[in-house]
């Protein structure tokens, strides 16, 4: 599935079958391994556990995750549809803004799981931009 999918699945559900929607993607992604579940890979500031074990690969940057969040599993797989496979600069350009308001996903989520979100973002957009001062 590819983002635009994405947000044409997401664009004519209701709130509650996006939040179910959102946990099938979730249930969806492939499990990581329990060694990816090390401190390293934790991403800070989200309320429940979550890591993202990030691959760079051929000048792309391919990444896998996890949380002990059914929901927040889900915006996982929508950053993993969203930037998984990308060149560092499609990452640091693409609008997640933008894509996360089109789904409905900005207005429905609590503060805490927005901000856990961005958090994660964060940490993607970051190796990215670190990939792109190695060339």
């Amino acid at each position: 599935m590819d983002l635009s999918e994405l947000e044409d699945n997401m664009g004519w559900l209701e709130w509650e079958d996006r939040y179910r929607y959102l946990i099938e993607l979730g249930e969806a992604l492939e499990p990581i391994d329990e060694v990816a579940r090390c401190e390293a890979n934790r991403v800070q500031g989200c309320m429940s556990q979550v890591w993202l074990q990030l691959e760079p690969s051929e000048g792309r940057l391919h990444f896998r995750g996890d949380s002990d969040s059914a929901i927040v599993k889900g915006l996982v797989a929508v950053l993993r549809i969203a930037y998984s496979g990308q060149s560092p600069q499609q990452i640091l350009d693409f609008d997640l803004k933008g894509a996360f308001s089109r789904m409905g996903l900005d207005e429905h989520l609590s503060p805490n799981r927005r901000n856990g979100f961005y958090s994660m973002v964060g940490l993607i957009r970051g190796r990215a931009q670190g990939m792109l001062q190695r060339v």
